[in-house]
């Protein structure tokens, strides 16, 4: 039987583990409480990288449209004379620009791409980290069990000695 003394101590044990929970509790509600914060940020930071990469590629487009067309206008009309004159429709400034257009016109669905790719992997990211977490909440419950169940052997081993001890 236990002696007052060790029920006072496991009193005081069960109190500190009880204060210890409520203080847990209290900080994962808050960290629940937080979850609607820290997913604006994640909306905010998709639609910043989005809105950012829609005005790289439109500042990137419109910057491309005068150099076309500052080159187009300087140029075309001495290059074609020259062109009419020795090279083949292949080197036509004309062809060239278009070439030239298309060239930009796939940087910047690569681009957009890539931010898609990023976003995906960000995603993908949060998916691994939130099944990391589920896995470590199993393993701790399990390890929980599993010391419990070590203490419990323990105390009963410990208990047969004393009795064995006692009777001899």
């Amino acid at each position: 039987m236990a002696s007052n003394k060790e029920v006072k101590n496991r009193e005081r044990i069960n109190i500190a583990l009880d204060e210890t929970k409520s203080t847990v509790r209290k900080t994962t509600d808050e960290a629940v409480k937080e979850i609607p914060r820290f997913t604006k940020a994640v909306n905010e930071y998709q639609q910043e990288t989005i809105q950012a990469s829609k005005d790289i590629a439109d500042s990137f487009l419109d910057s491309q449209k005068e150099v076309i067309h500052s080159t187009q206008s300087l140029w075309v009309p001495y290059i074609e004379n020259v062109q009419n004159s020795y090279l083949s429709y292949w080197g036509s400034p004309q062809r060239f620009t278009e070439n030239y257009a298309r060239a930009v016109s796939n940087t910047t669905d690569y681009t957009i791409a890539a931010t898609r790719i990023a976003n995906n992997n960000l995603f993908a990211s949060m998916d691994a980290w939130k099944n990391s977490i589920v896995h470590a909440r199993d393993n701790a419950k399990e390890f929980s069990r599993l010391n419990a169940n070590v203490a419990n052997t323990f105390e009963n081993v410990a208990r047969e000695n004393l009795r064995d001890f006692s009777r001899e």
